[in-house]
């Protein structure tokens, strides 16, 4: 079999279960593709070949270790690994090496991943830009604070890749460099060992080039090991698409990606796909949240901002700072009203809608390495812990991917998926329905 590495996570975990390929050809062939294209894009912070390949010819050797048996993983380097540096994207953490992994890690390790490397991280997952380019275009952003994991699985450099989200950072980037990126409910994959910003936002996830893919990795990395088995849809959904109030700054290609998922919904959807107009209470949620994350955000690097405050980029120093200047009885006033949305929407999945459409983000990856993207139509759904996935539908006028995001009700991450495999097999281009 020839080109394993653009071999889709699935695809590759269902050869490898076969032996019909060797987890040591693959994991070659992966490495081959880092040493083609890693000084364009920049991906990757450190890379473990030796433990890797030993760990390749052992599983080569013994029995089917489970789900990942054999895969190459490209780990954020916001996790703690035992046998890899993690620098957090810091400086203050350039030679930090954790005495163990962090949860996740070790269960897609028990899984029979193959831990590859440390994939670049803004610093502390905030927003300041990283190194890394888009693989589609080097001028322009990957996103982030995501940024390399998204970018190695879209270059082809590893099968799949982990991520987190506190804002937007697994939906924004898996648009903008054209993978599928899922967010599953908060709490779903434990956070223990991995370096936190916001206790109450912060989620775990995973980027690949299908749905399978990334199902495949939530299972690992969350123990739920039923994500894997993607059922058909018994029923169809109640769909609508939902703009969000933040609408008026999104942009042509996005509103034109919109339109395609309306009408890819209405094959699978129960009755027409209509607007969602959601209540008052919303407003201003992505304000809240924003507020909310930059004074938690300031708390949980409290020790970095006072013994290293030179080590801390002045973009992240005022972040922390304004974060600090917000009083805690306004912190509170959020939390009351954060309590409030969560019972909106809880109820609106279970009166009016069992799947939402929303952009994943204000169009396609802008054209300069100084930014990130903004993340706006992303912190409204992670403030309310909502599983998300991102699917590509289309691409901007500088041919870059612009996705949107499937949004299910809380907890509901298994119907999630056989809803986003379903509208994925319904979109009309060949390209897109791959990510089925």
């Amino acid at each position: 079999m020839k080109d394993l590495e653009s071999l889709s996570a699935s695809q590759a975990a269902h050869a490898l279960a076969k032996r019909e390929i060797k987890a040591t050809d693959l994991l070659l062939a992966c490495l081959d593709r880092i040493g083609q294209r890693e000084s364009a894009v920049k991906a990757w912070v450190s890379l473990g070949k030796e433990n890797a390949l030993a760990r390749a010819r052992e599983l080569d050797k013994g029995a089917i270790r489970g789900l990942l048996h054999g895969l190459p993983i490209g780990v954020k380097d916001l996790y703690d690994t035992f046998d890899l540096p993690s620098s957090y994207g810091s400086p203050i953490y350039s030679n930090h090496y954790p005495a163990t992994d962090a949860v996740s890690v070790a269960l897609m390790r028990q899984a029979g991943g193959i831990i590859l490397g440390k994939t670049v991280t803004t610093e502390f997952a905030a927003f300041k830009s990283a190194a890394t380019s888009n693989p589609h275009n080097p001028l322009h952003t990957p996103g982030g604070s995501s940024s390399g994991s998204a970018a190695a699985v879209a270059d082809f450099m590893v099968p799949l890749a982990t991520g987190s989200q506190t804002a937007g950072s697994i939906i924004r980037p898996a648009s903008f460099c054209g993978v599928v990126g899922y967010k599953p409910s908060f709490g779903k994959i434990s956070v223990a060992g991995v370096k936190s910003l916001s206790p109450i936002q912060d989620t775990l996830g995973c980027f690949g080039r299908s749905i399978g893919d990334v199902a495949l990795g939530v299972a690992a990395m969350s123990g739920d090991h039923a994500l894997a088995r993607i059922e058909d849809l018994h029923n169809k959904p109640r769909i609508a698409i939902c703009k969000t109030p933040d609408w008026a700054i999104a942009q042509k290609e996005t509103a034109a990606a919109l339109a395609v998922a309306r009408f890819a919904a209405e094959a699978i959807s129960k009755g027409s796909v209509g607007d969602l107009k959601l209540p008052t209470l919303f407003d201003q949620y992505s304000q809240t949240q924003a507020r909310i994350m930059a004074a938690e955000m300031s708390r949980s690097l409290t020790f970095e901002r006072l013994r290293f405050p030179k080590k801390i980029s002045p973009q992240l120093a005022k972040q922390l700072n304004d974060g600090a200047a917000i009083s805690y009885e306004q912190y509170t006033k959020d939390l009351l009203l954060n309590q409030e949305a969560h019972a909106a929407i809880q109820l609106i999945f279970c009166k009016e809608l069992d799947l939402i459409i929303a952009p994943s983000a204000i169009g396609e990856a802008p054209g300069s390495k100084e930014t990130t993207g903004d993340p706006i139509f992303c912190r409204g759904w992670t403030l309310l812990g909502l599983p998300c996935i991102n699917l590509n539908i289309t691409s901007g006028p500088n041919g870059m991917p612009v996705g949107v995001q499937l949004i299910a009700g809380p907890g509901k991450d298994h119907f999630l998926l056989s809803a986003a495999r379903a509208f994925a097999r319904s979109l009309s281009d060949p390209v897109t329905r791959d990510q089925a």
